[in-house]
């Protein structure tokens, strides 16, 4: 019965956010113009620049943002109780991610769908946009990397997963080009729907499984390796082809993951299993504070959305009053995702007894991706008696379409940030599309077995460090919102405080995790975390500066 509590007064909670907190902020502080021109069609080009249907933008912005760290954040984070963790995602999705999401579209907007690090540069100054833009490129080195191993990982142990996850992009593909010939999308959708979860359906007697050993590689590494050389292929392509409709069809499996996830809920009112506070920690387990706070980055506030929102979403955007159905009401999806996660991993579906959770979680960073798979798998059968191997397969599968999606986008992403460095500097080699491509791929590939050795097994080793430098970048974002703001001469508050909140957790976090990598003597990860640490101070540094000479100037003058 606590899970139906946890359930609905989270949900009660997010519409709070959806129907009064955000029409608050989207129309007395951002002031949001329907009739404003967004660069969509100032720019249009077919390519990035195209005006969407806010619906299908919703469906790329969320399914881009969400991947697979709504879902491993939470089913971590859990070990330090499920109260802490539910507290965090509701309050940080309501005044945190929201504020945040909404923010990010509406600045990039205002600045012709430039992205938070080259608009920094108008907004703050030239040398923050270098900064920034350090900064930003690292979270998606760190973002891609992470879900090509944890997709990788799935593969391996769910290969009826493997079957599915590919007929997606097909399916895709087809959908792009039909939409483009103006054909409804409500069909289409439906349609898109229906074969994908008859894939899976299929999937779960077609399990494929790559060799253990393949050209001196493991399956684990050589999963990642594909996957990376499908998104280089994928980033290149015009975002209506396959970006658009994938993340579509992708947002619309969510929202029927998420309706068996809380229907179950209902429908067999589980029992908590998990500590509301865990009491039972390993010696070895840091502080809650402040690791709780980057444990959770989506679900509850995540830089990741800012450069999404900024990169792809902003330039897709119909009609700026959009920005709040797609921003806000993608973090709100996000947290009801990361919601429900907590509920899965938290429950008798996957330890019928307080004694075997504490099994299953006996330290900091065990359950994660396979907890909820088991335990969203068994909620699902309880609650609508469908087979634990086919709920198994429709969740691993959901996973897998998040975190490629994240995939996509973050490559294109990384294009464009080293596009643009080739644009700062002059550099003619680096605007080249495919060469920009290359060099991202490249970073990425590099760090996932960097860190994670010859396999690629021990990738998500990353994972502490993504979680501080992507809650500082979302800091850093809400400072940009927040400068531009008290340029106009409008309330900031509802951004400052959001952003004061998750530097002072993130900064601490890095520091202790820069000490851990120093002493296990990751130096790879010790250079990453540092120069992250160094910027954010740096980029707060010229922020402050500029925020105290327009005050100066804004004062009246006294006479002598």
């Amino acid at each position: 019965m606590q899970s139906i509590a946890i359930v609905i007064m989270g949900i009660i909670g997010m519409l709070f956010g959806w129907f009064v907190y955000s029409r608050f902020i989207a129309s007395k502080i951002f002031r949001l113009d329907e009739n404003f021109t967004t660069p969509a069609h100032e720019f249009t080009d077919g390519v990035d620049y195209v005006p969407t249907n806010k619906v299908v933008l919703w469906g790329h912005h969320f399914t881009s943002v969400a991947g697979a760290a709504p879902i491993v954040g939470p089913a971590i984070a859990v070990y330090w109780g499920w109260v802490p963790a539910v507290l965090w995602v509701v309050f940080g999705t309501i005044f945190f991610a929201g504020v945040h999401d909404m923010g990010a579209l509406w600045a990039s907007n205002r600045y012709k769908g430039k992205s938070m690090g080259a608009l920094s540069e108008d907004v703050i100054g030239s040398r923050t946009r270098s900064l920034f833009m350090i900064v930003i490129f690292l979270v998606l080195l760190m973002v891609n990397a992470v879900f090509g191993v944890v997709i990788a990982k799935s593969f391996v142990s769910q290969p009826n997963a493997v079957f599915p996850a590919w007929t997606a992009i097909v399916v895709a593909l087809i959908i792009g080009q039909l939409l483009r010939r103006n054909f409804s999308l409500v069909p289409l959708c439906i349609v898109g729907i229906i074969v994908l979860y008859a894939s899976v359906y299929a999937g779960s007697y077609l399990p494929i499984s790559l060799p253990d050993s393949l050209f001196g590689l493991t399956a684990n590494a050589n999963w990642i390796v594909i996957l990376f050389v499908y998104a280089a292929i994928a980033s290149l392509l015009p975002v209506w082809m396959l970006l658009q409709p994938r993340d579509f069809i992708n947002g619309m499996q969510l929202l029927v993951g998420l309706f068996l996830l809380y229907g179950a809920v209902f429908l067999s009112m589980p029992d908590i299993t998990a500590p509301a506070f865990n009491t039972q920690q390993a010696l070895d387990t840091p502080s809650i504070i402040p690791l709780l706070f980057v444990t959770i980055a989506c679900g509850a506030v995540s830089g990741f959305h800012g450069i999404v929102a900024s990169g792809t979403s902003s330039k897709q955007l119909n009609k700026e009053t959009d920005a709040r159905f797609v921003g806000y009401l993608g973090a709100v999806g996000e947290g009801s995702l990361a919601l429900i996660t907590i509920v899965a991993v938290s429950g008798v579906a996957l330890a019928a007894t307080p004694e075997e959770w504490h099994e299953v979680y006996s330290h900091l960073g065990d359950g994660s991706v396979a907890a909820f798979i088991t335990g969203g798998a068994k909620l699902i059968e309880n609650g609508w008696g469908l087979s634990v191997d086919f709920s198994s397969t429709i969740l691993a599968v959901m996973v897998v379409l998040f975190a490629g999606t994240t995939m996509d986008s973050g490559v294109r992403l990384q294009r464009y940030i080293i596009q643009e460095w080739g644009d700062i500097y002059n550099l003619s080699a680096l605007k080249n599309g495919t060469l920009a491509t290359f060099i991202a791929v490249g970073c990425c590939l590099l760090l996932a077995f960097g860190a994670g050795g010859s396999s690629g097994s021990g990738g998500m080793i990353i994972w502490p460090l993504f979680g501080s430098t992507n809650q500082i970048l979302a800091s850093l974002t809400l400072l940009v919102i927040s400068v531009m703001l008290i340029k106009m001469h409008r309330p900031a508050i509802y951004t400052l405080i959001p952003m004061s909140f998750v530097l002072v957790m993130a900064f601490f976090a890095g520091i202790i995790k820069l000490k851990e990598y120093f002493l296990a003597e990751n130096y790879l990860l010790v250079f990453l975390d540092a120069i992250v640490l160094i910027v954010s101070v740096l980029v707060m540094l010229e922020a402050w500066s500029v925020i105290a000479k327009f005050k100066q100037q804004a004062l009246p003058k006294q006479d002598d």
